[in-house]
């Protein structure tokens, strides 16, 4: 059977207003604000056409800017399903949430773009008072830069010749830039070396040296004194400049509060080694930088902690990297959010609904929807039915007795018991997903959709 949240802010979910009535304003548009980049502000011209699904057919050649404009209705604006629903709302909401936790905890934010791609959440984060914006891959930054963005936090080591010709052209074009990436061993310091020497800039890449997770983990060095000799590589080129450390707590082997501020506690030990030694002379700050969605309270409370973290020979940029709160989920974040552990100190909300038809009742307790992995996030766990929508009125009720128990490409396959039975070729159900990363990625235009249903905005996506 279906398990369902709180529908509060879920877009379409809540009837419109009384005619007469005021509903409340929606939140300003993302990426619409008076801060907004020139580049971001340009994507509201962009045509609609067959290239975004969902959208509905009569409104190929509009602006997305016009198309907004006309305040369509999700349910009966013309839309095809399947369509993902943003909810302005739980957008709003998650924004702030994560801005107010970092500035109550003095941590500098860089959300992680990968998440949504989305060039319009990086400038509301930005105008929000984030550092700069994390990423994953020279594609990543590329966009970042197509937009505007001039602080970068490149969290993955880079070796790729082209890319770092790119870069050494990009920090020499523009003054503003800047970019700090990961390093992990002497062979990458020696290839990133070669190559920035090739290309001949006059700026040297900041980098921080990764101390990896564990035995088993992703990528890092593993040992301090791997670290230290990655460190000397680094301080052994022109090319490259020493700025900190950092790495990925969420992927701590069997990960627990404890095991994870141990690890934290590696990670600062590094940063007080590598300055007492000598290795950040000059700067002026150095960076300590960690923190994935599901830890962020251990990232606070031990860079908060000035035994663990004091202030240095220069002032410690302590850098906080959360990505998927943007959106959160009903699944696997919705489990792991550290606001289950403090929950004083905020939440979260699911922004994200894909609303699918169903199209076939085969047979008694079986229905397939029109949605399947090509619509859907389904790496973590399947999609969940939360609502379903039918009858003339539209009433939106509650997906009892509708479980996802398969994807196809193009379906989902629905088992139905109990009041679930009744549903009928035509309705629309509302599905909740897991892993926001994975959602985004699925959805080249999104429709920002207010709990009323009423289509504000569509956010652009890059992958």
């Amino acid at each position: 059977m279906a398990q369902h949240s709180d529908p509060s802010g879920a877009p379409g979910t809540h009837p419109a207003p009384a005619p007469g009535s005021s509903a409340p304003a929606a939140p300003t548009p993302p990426g619409s604000g008076p801060a907004a980049p020139p580049q971001v502000l340009a994507l509201a011209e962009e045509r609609l056409d067959h290239r975004f699904k969902g959208l509905p057919p009569d409104a190929d050649g509009l602006t997305v800017r016009e198309f907004a404009e006309q305040r369509r209705e999700l349910f009966s604006g013309g839309f095809t399903t399947p369509v993902l629903a943003l909810s302005a709302e739980a957008l709003e909401h998650n924004l702030a949430a994560l801005e107010g936790y970092t500035e109550r905890h003095g941590l500098a934010f860089a959300p992680h773009g990968k998440t949504s791609m989305a060039p319009q959440l990086f400038a509301q984060q930005l105008a929000r008072g984030a550092w700069g914006i994390t990423l994953a891959n020279p594609h990543q930054v590329r966009v970042a830069r197509a937009f505007g963005v001039s602080t970068v936090f490149l969290a993955n080591e880079l070796v790729d010749r082209a890319a770092l010709h790119w870069l050494s052209g990009e920090l020499a074009a523009d003054p503003q830039f800047r970019l700090v990436c990961f390093v992990d061993s002497v062979r990458g310091v020696r290839l990133m070396d070669e190559a920035l020497r090739e290309a001949g800039g006059s700026r040297p890449v900041e980098v921080v040296v990764e101390l990896g997770a564990g035995a088993g983990a992703r990528t890092g060095a593993r040992t301090p004194q791997e670290c230290a000799a990655v460190a000397d590589a680094v301080a052994a080129t022109r090319t490259l400049r020493l700025v900190g450390v950092a790495g990925y707590e969420g992927e701590v082997p069997t990960a627990t509060p404890e095991t994870v501020r141990e690890w934290l506690r590696r990670l600062t030990a590094l940063a007080r080694r590598f300055d007492a030694e000598g290795r950040f002379a000059g700067l002026r700050e150095i960076v300590v930088s960690a923190g994935g969605s599901a830890w962020f309270d251990a990232v606070a409370e031990v860079f908060g902690d000035a035994h663990e973290l004091p202030e240095l020979s220069a002032p410690v940029l302590r850098l906080l990297r959360s990505g998927a709160y943007v959106s959160h989920d009903v699944g696997h974040y919705r489990e792991l959010t550290p606001f289950n552990r403090v929950p004083d100190e905020g939440g979260l909300r699911s922004a994200f609904v894909l609303w699918a038809q169903v199209v076939s009742r085969p047979e008694p307790g079986q229905a397939f929807l029109n949605a399947g992995k090509r619509d859907a996030a389904h790496d973590l766990r399947l999609p969940r039915a939360e609502f379903v929508r039918s009858g003339a009125g539209g009433e939106v009720r509650p997906a009892d007795g509708v479980e996802i128990v398969k994807l196809s490409d193009q379906h989902a396959w629905v088992e139905l018991t109990g009041a679930g039975r009744d549903l009928e070729v035509g309705d629309w159900v509302g599905l909740g997903m897991s892993h926001p990363c994975t959602i985004f990625d699925r959805w080249q235009l999104i429709p920002l959709v207010a709990a009323d249903g009423t289509v504000t905005d569509c956010v652009r996506t890059f992958f």
